[in-house]
Protein backbone atom coordinates (compact mmCIF):
# COMPACT_ATOMS: atom_id res chain seq x y z
CA UNK A 1 0.00 0.00 0.00
CA UNK A 2 3.00 2.27 0.79
CA UNK A 3 3.95 1.47 -2.56
CA UNK A 4 0.47 2.79 -4.41
CA UNK A 5 1.35 6.47 -2.60
CA UNK A 6 5.10 6.16 -4.14
CA UNK A 7 2.66 6.06 -7.39
CA UNK A 8 0.73 8.92 -6.56
CA UNK A 9 4.05 11.19 -5.56
CA UNK A 10 5.44 9.47 -8.63
CA UNK A 11 2.55 11.10 -10.60
CA UNK A 12 3.38 14.46 -9.61
CA UNK A 13 6.78 14.64 -9.81
CA UNK A 14 6.65 13.18 -13.45
CA UNK A 15 4.17 15.87 -14.66
CA UNK A 16 1.39 13.36 -15.61
CA UNK A 17 -1.12 16.10 -15.60
CA UNK A 18 -0.20 17.03 -18.81
CA UNK A 19 -1.92 14.66 -20.11
CA UNK A 20 -5.19 14.92 -21.79
CA UNK A 21 -8.29 13.88 -20.55
CA UNK A 22 -8.56 11.43 -23.53
CA UNK A 23 -5.76 9.41 -22.06
CA UNK A 24 -5.82 5.41 -22.52
CA UNK A 25 -3.95 5.22 -19.14
CA UNK A 26 -7.79 3.74 -17.28
CA UNK A 27 -7.94 0.03 -18.07
CA UNK A 28 -10.94 -1.69 -19.26
CA UNK A 29 -13.40 -3.20 -16.51
CA UNK A 30 -13.78 -6.56 -17.61
CA UNK A 31 -15.35 -7.68 -14.38
CA UNK A 32 -16.30 -6.24 -10.84
CA UNK A 33 -12.71 -5.23 -9.96
CA UNK A 34 -10.97 -2.34 -10.17
CA UNK A 35 -7.00 -1.23 -10.69
CA UNK A 36 -5.32 1.08 -7.54
CA UNK A 37 -2.79 1.69 -10.34
CA UNK A 38 -4.53 2.47 -13.04
CA UNK A 39 -6.96 4.72 -10.64
CA UNK A 40 -3.73 6.87 -9.99
CA UNK A 41 -2.88 7.07 -13.31
CA UNK A 42 -6.52 8.65 -13.70
CA UNK A 43 -5.50 10.86 -11.20
CA UNK A 44 -2.94 12.21 -12.86
CA UNK A 45 -4.26 12.25 -16.54
CA UNK A 46 -7.47 14.40 -15.64
CA UNK A 47 -5.51 16.46 -13.76
CA UNK A 48 -6.99 16.16 -10.23
CA UNK A 49 -3.63 16.73 -9.25
CA UNK A 50 -3.26 20.29 -10.16
CA UNK A 51 -5.34 21.09 -7.01
CA UNK A 52 -5.52 18.39 -4.68
CA UNK A 53 -2.38 16.66 -2.45
CA UNK A 54 -1.53 13.41 -1.24
CA UNK A 55 0.01 13.21 1.68
CA UNK A 56 1.26 16.32 1.06
CA UNK A 57 2.06 15.32 -2.62
CA UNK A 58 0.69 17.73 -5.35
CA UNK A 59 -1.31 21.07 -5.81
CA UNK A 60 -2.52 23.54 -2.99
CA UNK A 61 -6.11 24.45 -4.28
CA UNK A 62 -7.94 21.16 -2.83
CA UNK A 63 -7.92 19.42 0.66
CA UNK A 64 -5.49 16.19 0.98
CA UNK A 65 -6.99 13.19 -0.06
CA UNK A 66 -4.80 10.75 1.62
CA UNK A 67 -5.78 11.86 4.99
CA UNK A 68 -9.27 10.59 6.18
CA UNK A 69 -9.58 11.60 9.95
CA UNK A 70 -13.10 9.29 10.27
CA UNK A 71 -14.84 6.80 8.17
CA UNK A 72 -16.10 7.83 4.74
CA UNK A 73 -18.61 6.14 1.97
CA UNK A 74 -19.07 6.02 -1.61
CA UNK A 75 -22.29 8.14 -1.16
CA UNK A 76 -19.70 10.52 0.63
CA UNK A 77 -17.60 11.03 -2.10
CA UNK A 78 -19.98 11.20 -4.67
CA UNK A 79 -21.71 14.29 -2.62
CA UNK A 80 -18.37 15.71 -2.37
CA UNK A 81 -17.90 15.64 -5.96
CA UNK A 82 -20.67 16.84 -6.46
CA UNK A 83 -21.21 19.74 -4.24
CA UNK A 84 -18.08 21.23 -4.82
CA UNK A 85 -18.44 21.26 -8.69
CA UNK A 86 -19.15 25.41 -8.94
CA UNK A 87 -15.78 26.01 -6.98
CA UNK A 88 -13.91 23.20 -8.65
CA UNK A 89 -15.41 24.33 -12.10
CA UNK A 90 -13.66 28.13 -10.97
CA UNK A 91 -10.59 27.14 -10.71
CA UNK A 92 -10.04 25.11 -13.39
CA UNK A 93 -10.91 27.68 -15.45
CA UNK A 94 -8.17 29.83 -13.54
CA UNK A 95 -6.01 27.29 -14.53
CA UNK A 96 -6.71 26.57 -17.90
CA UNK A 97 -8.01 23.15 -17.55
CA UNK A 98 -10.84 21.90 -19.66
CA UNK A 99 -13.42 19.93 -17.21
CA UNK A 100 -12.51 16.31 -17.90
CA UNK A 101 -15.65 13.74 -18.43
CA UNK A 102 -14.78 10.31 -16.41
CA UNK A 103 -16.71 7.28 -17.36
CA UNK A 104 -17.56 4.32 -15.78
CA UNK A 105 -14.14 1.83 -15.30
CA UNK A 106 -12.06 5.21 -14.88
CA UNK A 107 -14.55 6.40 -12.09
CA UNK A 108 -14.25 2.51 -10.73
CA UNK A 109 -10.36 2.74 -11.10
CA UNK A 110 -10.68 5.81 -8.71
CA UNK A 111 -12.40 4.92 -6.22
CA UNK A 112 -9.99 1.61 -5.95
CA UNK A 113 -7.04 4.44 -5.38
CA UNK A 114 -8.69 6.43 -3.23
CA UNK A 115 -9.49 3.08 -1.47
CA UNK A 116 -5.85 2.72 -0.75
CA UNK A 117 -4.64 6.15 0.05
CA UNK A 118 -6.81 5.69 3.34
CA UNK A 119 -9.43 8.13 1.67
CA UNK A 120 -12.53 6.35 3.08
CA UNK A 121 -11.04 4.80 5.91
CA UNK A 122 -8.64 6.82 8.85
CA UNK A 123 -4.94 5.58 7.96
CA UNK A 124 -3.89 1.96 9.62
CA UNK A 125 -1.87 1.90 12.50
CA UNK A 126 0.53 -0.77 11.35
CA UNK A 127 2.44 -0.54 14.64
CA UNK A 128 -0.73 -1.94 16.31
CA UNK A 129 -1.23 -4.69 13.66
CA UNK A 130 1.62 -5.77 14.21
CA UNK A 131 1.52 -6.62 17.44
CA UNK A 132 -2.44 -7.98 16.49
CA UNK A 133 -0.82 -10.14 14.50
CA UNK A 134 1.02 -11.35 17.19
CA UNK A 135 -1.24 -11.31 19.68
CA UNK A 136 -4.24 -12.39 17.85
CA UNK A 137 -2.32 -15.33 17.18
CA UNK A 138 -2.25 -14.95 13.26
CA UNK A 139 1.59 -16.00 12.85
CA UNK A 140 1.52 -19.44 14.38
CA UNK A 141 -0.04 -20.17 10.53
CA UNK A 142 0.46 -17.60 8.42
CA UNK A 143 4.38 -15.57 7.07
CA UNK A 144 4.20 -11.85 7.05
CA UNK A 145 7.96 -9.75 6.33
CA UNK A 146 8.84 -13.44 6.16
CA UNK A 147 8.36 -14.41 9.58
CA UNK A 148 5.81 -16.60 10.83
CA UNK A 149 4.40 -19.78 10.49
CA UNK A 150 4.00 -22.25 7.09
CA UNK A 151 0.67 -23.60 7.71
CA UNK A 152 -1.39 -21.00 5.76
CA UNK A 153 0.01 -18.92 2.74
CA UNK A 154 2.14 -15.95 3.27
CA UNK A 155 0.91 -12.96 3.30
CA UNK A 156 3.21 -10.66 1.46
CA UNK A 157 1.55 -11.92 -1.85
CA UNK A 158 -1.53 -11.32 -1.23
CA UNK A 159 -2.11 -7.75 -2.53
CA UNK A 160 -5.67 -8.26 -3.06
CA UNK A 161 -6.39 -8.58 0.77
CA UNK A 162 -6.35 -4.53 1.17
CA UNK A 163 -10.23 -4.83 -0.05
CA UNK A 164 -11.87 -5.89 2.95
CA UNK A 165 -14.30 -7.35 0.17
CA UNK A 166 -11.90 -9.95 -0.55
CA UNK A 167 -10.44 -10.00 2.52
CA UNK A 168 -14.39 -11.22 3.51
CA UNK A 169 -14.51 -13.84 1.05
CA UNK A 170 -11.02 -15.02 2.07
CA UNK A 171 -11.69 -15.75 5.69
CA UNK A 172 -15.07 -17.06 4.81
CA UNK A 173 -14.10 -19.39 2.23
CA UNK A 174 -11.45 -20.07 4.88
CA UNK A 175 -12.69 -20.01 7.90
CA UNK A 176 -14.02 -24.03 8.38
CA UNK A 177 -10.12 -24.76 8.14
CA UNK A 178 -8.65 -22.28 9.93
CA UNK A 179 -10.71 -23.13 12.98
CA UNK A 180 -10.30 -26.85 12.88
CA UNK A 181 -6.46 -25.84 12.46
CA UNK A 182 -6.35 -23.60 15.71
CA UNK A 183 -8.36 -25.78 17.11
CA UNK A 184 -6.27 -28.47 16.81
CA UNK A 185 -3.44 -26.30 17.95
CA UNK A 186 -5.54 -25.12 21.35
CA UNK A 187 -5.73 -21.45 19.74
CA UNK A 188 -8.42 -19.97 20.52
CA UNK A 189 -10.37 -18.27 17.49
CA UNK A 190 -9.25 -14.63 17.47
CA UNK A 191 -12.60 -11.88 17.41
CA UNK A 192 -11.78 -8.81 15.66
CA UNK A 193 -13.10 -5.04 15.64
CA UNK A 194 -13.59 -3.56 12.47
CA UNK A 195 -10.85 -0.77 13.61
CA UNK A 196 -8.73 -3.69 14.61
CA UNK A 197 -8.99 -5.40 11.12
CA UNK A 198 -7.96 -1.67 9.43
CA UNK A 199 -4.34 -2.06 11.51
CA UNK A 200 -3.87 -6.02 10.62
CA UNK A 201 -4.68 -5.12 6.80
CA UNK A 202 -2.30 -1.92 6.79
CA UNK A 203 0.21 -4.18 8.73
CA UNK A 204 0.07 -6.95 5.94
CA UNK A 205 0.13 -4.10 3.39
CA UNK A 206 3.16 -2.67 4.34
CA UNK A 207 5.06 -5.63 3.57
CA UNK A 208 3.42 -6.58 -0.10
CA UNK A 209 5.88 -7.71 -2.93
CA UNK A 210 2.66 -8.28 -5.60
CA UNK A 211 2.55 -6.60 -8.62
CA UNK A 212 0.93 -3.23 -8.08
CA UNK A 213 -1.48 -3.59 -11.16
CA UNK A 214 -3.74 -6.42 -9.83
CA UNK A 215 -7.10 -6.02 -9.62
CA UNK A 216 -9.17 -6.05 -6.71
CA UNK A 217 -12.88 -5.90 -5.73
CA UNK A 218 -12.86 -2.76 -4.07
CA UNK A 219 -16.68 -1.66 -4.78
CA UNK A 220 -19.92 -3.08 -4.64
CA UNK A 221 -21.15 -5.63 -7.50
CA UNK A 222 -24.24 -6.03 -9.04
CA UNK A 223 -27.60 -5.87 -6.78
CA UNK A 224 -30.00 -8.34 -8.86
CA UNK A 225 -26.50 -11.00 -8.61
CA UNK A 226 -26.28 -10.62 -5.84
CA UNK A 227 -29.89 -11.48 -4.98
CA UNK A 228 -29.49 -14.41 -7.16
CA UNK A 229 -26.43 -15.60 -4.91
CA UNK A 230 -28.38 -15.32 -2.05
CA UNK A 231 -31.04 -17.53 -3.34
CA UNK A 232 -28.61 -20.15 -4.89
CA UNK A 233 -26.00 -20.32 -2.09
CA UNK A 234 -28.84 -20.58 0.54
CA UNK A 235 -28.51 -17.87 2.76
CA UNK A 236 -31.72 -17.52 2.67
CA UNK A 237 -32.47 -20.79 4.44
CA UNK A 238 -32.13 -18.90 7.37
CA UNK A 239 -31.93 -15.46 6.75
CA UNK A 240 -35.23 -13.55 5.71
CA UNK A 241 -35.18 -10.36 3.76
CA UNK A 242 -37.76 -8.24 4.56
CA UNK A 243 -39.94 -11.57 6.08
CA UNK A 244 -39.61 -13.65 2.99
CA UNK A 245 -37.19 -16.70 3.90
CA UNK A 246 -35.51 -18.50 6.96
CA UNK A 247 -36.83 -17.24 10.49
CA UNK A 248 -32.99 -19.19 12.59
CA UNK A 249 -31.33 -16.04 11.41
CA UNK A 250 -32.24 -12.21 11.47
CA UNK A 251 -33.70 -10.68 8.73
CA UNK A 252 -30.99 -8.48 7.07
CA UNK A 253 -33.43 -6.01 5.80
CA UNK A 254 -33.31 -2.38 7.26
CA UNK A 255 -30.72 -3.36 10.41
CA UNK A 256 -28.69 -0.61 8.80
CA UNK A 257 -25.78 -2.73 11.11
CA UNK A 258 -22.37 -1.93 9.51
CA UNK A 259 -21.10 1.34 8.39
CA UNK A 260 -18.20 -0.02 6.24
CA UNK A 261 -17.25 -2.81 4.67
CA UNK A 262 -14.31 -3.73 7.51
CA UNK A 263 -16.74 -3.52 10.06
CA UNK A 264 -18.97 -6.30 7.74
CA UNK A 265 -15.63 -8.15 7.06
CA UNK A 266 -15.27 -8.62 11.05
CA UNK A 267 -19.00 -9.77 11.00
CA UNK A 268 -18.49 -12.22 8.75
CA UNK A 269 -15.29 -13.74 10.38
CA UNK A 270 -16.41 -13.00 14.33
CA UNK A 271 -19.84 -14.87 13.38
CA UNK A 272 -19.33 -17.55 11.19
CA UNK A 273 -18.79 -20.30 14.00
CA UNK A 274 -22.19 -19.85 14.65
CA UNK A 275 -23.17 -19.62 11.33
CA UNK A 276 -21.72 -22.57 10.68
CA UNK A 277 -22.98 -24.59 13.95
CA UNK A 278 -26.57 -23.48 12.39
CA UNK A 279 -25.62 -24.98 8.48
CA UNK A 280 -24.49 -28.26 10.30
CA UNK A 281 -27.39 -28.50 12.52
CA UNK A 282 -29.72 -28.34 8.80
CA UNK A 283 -27.42 -30.08 6.45
CA UNK A 284 -26.10 -27.42 4.33
CA UNK A 285 -22.89 -27.14 2.79
CA UNK A 286 -20.73 -23.90 3.23
CA UNK A 287 -20.60 -22.36 0.04
CA UNK A 288 -17.79 -20.95 -1.03
CA UNK A 289 -17.95 -16.99 -2.32
CA UNK A 290 -15.47 -15.45 -5.03
CA UNK A 291 -14.47 -12.02 -4.46
CA UNK A 292 -16.70 -11.19 -7.54
CA UNK A 293 -19.38 -12.70 -5.78
CA UNK A 294 -19.17 -11.42 -2.37
CA UNK A 295 -19.33 -7.81 -4.07
CA UNK A 296 -22.19 -8.82 -5.58
CA UNK A 297 -24.06 -10.08 -2.54
CA UNK A 298 -22.64 -6.93 -0.98
CA UNK A 299 -24.74 -4.57 -3.01
CA UNK A 300 -27.66 -6.87 -2.79
CA UNK A 301 -26.71 -6.32 1.04
CA UNK A 302 -26.77 -2.18 0.47
CA UNK A 303 -30.21 -2.53 -1.66
CA UNK A 304 -31.82 -3.64 0.91
CA UNK A 305 -30.24 -1.31 3.45
CA UNK A 306 -28.31 -3.96 5.73
CA UNK A 307 -25.40 -1.04 6.13
CA UNK A 308 -25.62 2.12 7.54
CA UNK A 309 -26.28 4.80 5.56
CA UNK A 310 -28.07 2.70 2.46
CA UNK A 311 -30.35 4.78 0.47
CA UNK A 312 -34.25 4.05 -0.93
CA UNK A 313 -35.05 4.35 -4.15
CA UNK A 314 -38.31 5.81 -3.09
CA UNK A 315 -36.66 8.66 -1.35
CA UNK A 316 -34.34 9.35 -4.01
CA UNK A 317 -37.70 9.99 -6.13
CA UNK A 318 -38.48 12.90 -3.30
CA UNK A 319 -35.05 14.20 -4.17
CA UNK A 320 -35.02 14.72 -7.34
CA UNK A 321 -38.05 16.97 -6.89
CA UNK A 322 -36.66 18.92 -3.76
CA UNK A 323 -33.42 19.18 -5.30
CA UNK A 324 -34.91 20.93 -8.54
CA UNK A 325 -34.12 18.32 -10.67
CA UNK A 326 -37.10 18.49 -12.65
CA UNK A 327 -36.02 22.16 -13.92
CA UNK A 328 -34.24 20.47 -16.84
CA UNK A 329 -35.74 17.08 -16.30
CA UNK A 330 -38.45 15.11 -16.39
CA UNK A 331 -40.19 12.61 -13.85
CA UNK A 332 -43.13 9.96 -15.17
CA UNK A 333 -44.02 12.77 -17.29
CA UNK A 334 -43.97 15.75 -14.98
CA UNK A 335 -41.21 18.53 -15.15
CA UNK A 336 -39.30 19.74 -18.06
CA UNK A 337 -38.34 17.98 -20.87
CA UNK A 338 -35.04 19.32 -21.68
CA UNK A 339 -33.23 16.14 -20.28
CA UNK A 340 -34.65 12.74 -20.31
CA UNK A 341 -37.42 11.54 -17.79
CA UNK A 342 -35.54 10.08 -15.10
CA UNK A 343 -37.77 7.57 -14.12
CA UNK A 344 -37.79 5.95 -17.48
CA UNK A 345 -33.89 5.98 -18.01
CA UNK A 346 -31.89 2.12 -17.88
CA UNK A 347 -30.60 1.61 -14.37
CA UNK A 348 -27.14 2.66 -13.67
CA UNK A 349 -25.07 -0.52 -12.76
CA UNK A 350 -23.15 0.51 -10.26
CA UNK A 351 -22.20 3.29 -7.50
CA UNK A 352 -19.07 3.82 -10.06
CA UNK A 353 -21.45 4.60 -13.14
CA UNK A 354 -23.42 6.49 -10.70
CA UNK A 355 -20.12 8.66 -9.98
CA UNK A 356 -19.61 9.34 -13.53
CA UNK A 357 -22.69 10.13 -14.66
CA UNK A 358 -23.28 12.98 -12.22
CA UNK A 359 -19.60 13.90 -12.71
CA UNK A 360 -19.95 13.95 -17.09
CA UNK A 361 -23.75 15.68 -16.36
CA UNK A 362 -22.18 18.30 -13.94
CA UNK A 363 -20.07 19.60 -16.84
CA UNK A 364 -23.69 20.26 -18.98
CA UNK A 365 -25.10 22.21 -15.93
CA UNK A 366 -21.49 23.88 -15.03
CA UNK A 367 -21.76 25.05 -18.65
CA UNK A 368 -25.49 26.08 -19.27
CA UNK A 369 -24.73 29.61 -18.70
CA UNK A 370 -22.59 32.88 -17.16
CA UNK A 371 -25.43 33.09 -14.43
CA UNK A 372 -26.52 29.49 -13.70
CA UNK A 373 -29.30 28.20 -11.26
CA UNK A 374 -27.82 27.64 -7.25
CA UNK A 375 -26.28 24.58 -7.39
CA UNK A 376 -28.12 21.96 -5.23
CA UNK A 377 -26.34 20.07 -2.59
CA UNK A 378 -26.53 16.80 -1.40
CA UNK A 379 -25.98 15.02 2.46
CA UNK A 380 -24.55 11.65 2.23
CA UNK A 381 -27.47 9.90 2.54
CA UNK A 382 -29.18 12.06 -0.01
CA UNK A 383 -26.62 10.91 -2.09
CA UNK A 384 -27.55 7.53 -1.01
CA UNK A 385 -30.91 7.84 -1.91
CA UNK A 386 -30.54 8.89 -5.18
CA UNK A 387 -27.82 6.61 -6.35
CA UNK A 388 -30.34 3.97 -5.24
CA UNK A 389 -33.27 5.82 -7.50
CA UNK A 390 -30.66 5.86 -10.35
CA UNK A 391 -29.72 2.22 -9.67
CA UNK A 392 -33.34 1.19 -10.22
CA UNK A 393 -35.16 3.53 -12.25
CA UNK A 394 -36.98 2.00 -15.40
Amino acid sequence: MNDIRVVAATLTVAGLVALSPQSTWAQALTGPTQSATAGARVFGAKECVRCHTIDGQGGTGGPDLGRAREARSLYDLAADMWNHVPQMFERMRELGIGWPSLNREEAGDLVAFLFTIDYFDPAPDTENGRRLFSDKRCVVCHQVGWVGGVVGPNLDYFAEYGSPIQIASAMWNHGPAMSDVLQTKGIERPTFTGSQLIDLIGYIGSNVTTPLDQRVAVLPGRAEEGRTLFTERRCIQCHSIRGQGGRVAPDLAGRSAHQSLTEFAAAMWNKQPAMLATMRAREISVPQLQPEEMADLVAYLYSVRYFAGSGTSQLGRTRVRQKGCLACHSLDGSGATAAPDLARIAPLGSPAEVMSVLWNHALIDADAGDQPRRWPTFSAAEMADLAAFLQSAR
